[in-house]
């Protein structure tokens, strides 16, 4: 039945954004269409934005469509158990031109009762950084609801928040009910729980094209929370052709794979995996096949594949369910 798996790749999804700009087009060679797109969802099965095939035998079938024929081969034993046919992560590139709003995303338990959705654990790579670019994550000190609310109403929220500066290859996990956004002038990386629900906080008074500013959830966010101070930044080694650990969350495991020559991998098929090529180049072979994948590249393996050479010089996250 899994005869006919292979390295999937698929139709980047791109998504306009108010904060959106063009280093999506310039630095990772997407076609974009517009001066404002800010996402390229590159393994997507939210509803309305599912990925299609582009390579193989497989060219013009959905995410979804594999997922009703083969779960168990693409997801792995544990993970069907788990998720049924419903694939679990959503993988994006983000160019963050401007400030994203101030927002947060539900657990799963808030999540499933609002909106019969996933939660949104979600964790940042970053690729590239302007001089002085930052990111705001959690509070500066332990807050609690009336102390938020007085300094949202006060358009002050940003003076209790923690701003961290970035660097090209930071890491950062975001937990559910985590207060945050990526700064102007960032590049990222995302890994996600499939989810698009977002609590948007604060929009820094902007509107959009139509003189129309974007919806806030202020209400359903109180619940949502965490109004502890966080520690998202995540430290990481960079051993060459080793999978160094960089993030291990109950959602997602995320390794950052600095390859300068072969790397053999020997799988036990519990899970599907996915590489993001963040820089450099890189040939996946696999049944004596070759395929090539260049930064900003991503590439899903079935869990039936569990043996396969990347060869080449490229900085890869390699992600999987442990």
């Amino acid at each position: 039945m899994s005869i006919n798996l292979y390295p999937l790749v698929f139709e980047p999804i791109l998504k306009e954004r108010i904060w959106g700009g063009t280093k999506l087009q310039s630095m990772l060679g997407k076609r974009i269409s517009s001066e404002t797109t800010g996402e390229s969802w590159e393994i997507s099965t939210v509803s309305g934005d599912v990925s299609v095939v582009i390579n193989g035998l497989l060219q013009g079938k959905t995410l979804n469509e594999l997922l009703e024929k083969y779960p168990e081969e693409i997801l792995g034993k544990k993970n069907y158990k788990q998720f049924g046919k419903q694939f679990p992560l959503l993988f994006k590139f983000l160019d963050a031109c401007e400030d994203l709003s101030i927002q947060l995303h539900p657990n799963d338990e808030l999540a499933k009762k609002r909106h019969n959705s996933f939660g949104k654990t979600e964790m940042w790579y970053v690729m590239q950084a302007d001089e002085g670019a930052r990111i705001i994550v959690g509070f500066k000190e332990k807050s609690s609801p009336a102390e938020y609310l007085q300094y949202l109403e006060n358009k002050t929220l940003t003076t209790i928040l923690e701003e961290i500066p970035v660097k090209k290859g930071d890491v950062f996990l975001l937990e559910t009910g985590t207060i945050h956004a990526i700064g102007a002038g960032i590049v990222i990386a995302e890994i996600q729980q499939t989810s698009d629900i977002t609590y948007r906080v604060y929009d820094w008074d902007r509107l959009d094209a139509n003189g129309n500013s974007r919806e806030l959830h202020i209400n359903m966010a109180l619940e949502a929370i965490n109004y502890n101070k966080v520690e998202a930044k995540k430290n990481y080694d960079k051993l060459i052709n080793t999978s160094n650990e960089a993030v291990n969350c109950p959602y997602f495991t995320t390794n950052f794979v600095p390859l300068d020559g072969k790397l053999v991998f020997k799988e036990n098929s519990s899970s599907f995996k996915v590489f993001m090529c963040t820089e450099g180049e890189f040939d996946l072979v696999y049944n004596k096949e070759k395929q090539s994948f260049k930064k900003g590249e991503t590439v899903l393996l079935p869990a039936v594949i569990t043996d396969y050479i990347l060869v080449g010089k490229a900085s890869i996250l390699e992600i999987y369910i442990s």
